[in-house]
């Protein structure tokens, strides 16, 4: 695998937006109602369990960076039959999730910037996958990019 600036460079930023998870204005909170606080906190967990899962069956061909591993194969089974990019899926519902749970303002707005980031993050990754597999052009018309597609 030969890694690139902007690979460092969108996990390095993700790195920092994950670290603001840290970091808690409390004084900037968004008051739901009970209901979406337990909605949220279901949403979390679901996302919990996409995230484990896509990590486990994406197995070793997992990398924090864009571009795939010179060894790796194009994986298109379990959640990657429905779904290109689970692992993002998982984090994006998660930290949503428990960001509506919690009523961190900030941390709702540090999703939505991780949400945009990943949004540039895949346009280079799904390049460097449609060099590397022939085959990713006819993938990317089944599946979604985060959600299944329904038709």
């Amino acid at each position: 695998m030969h890694l690139k600036t902007k690979d460092y460079l969108f996990v390095g930023i993700q790195f920092l937006l994950f670290l603001l998870f840290i970091i808690d204005f409390a004084w900037i909170k968004l008051l739901l109602p009970n209901i979406i606080k337990i909605v949220a906190a279901i949403i979390a967990i679901l996302g919990l369990v996409v995230l484990l899962l896509a990590i486990l069956q994406l197995n070793r061909n997992l990398s924090p960076f864009p571009s795939p591993k010179s060894n790796s194969e194009l994986v298109q089974t379990g959640l990657y039959k429905f779904i290109r990019h689970p692992i993002y899926t998982g984090i994006l519902l998660s930290f949503f999730g428990y960001a509506f749970f919690t009523e961190s303002f900030f941390w709702v707005l540090t999703t939505i910037f991780l949400y945009i980031l990943f949004l540039y993050k895949l346009k280079y990754e799904e390049k460097m996958l449609a060099d590397r597999f022939e085959n990713y052009s006819n993938y990317k018309k089944k599946t979604g990019r985060f959600f299944p597609k329904l038709f």
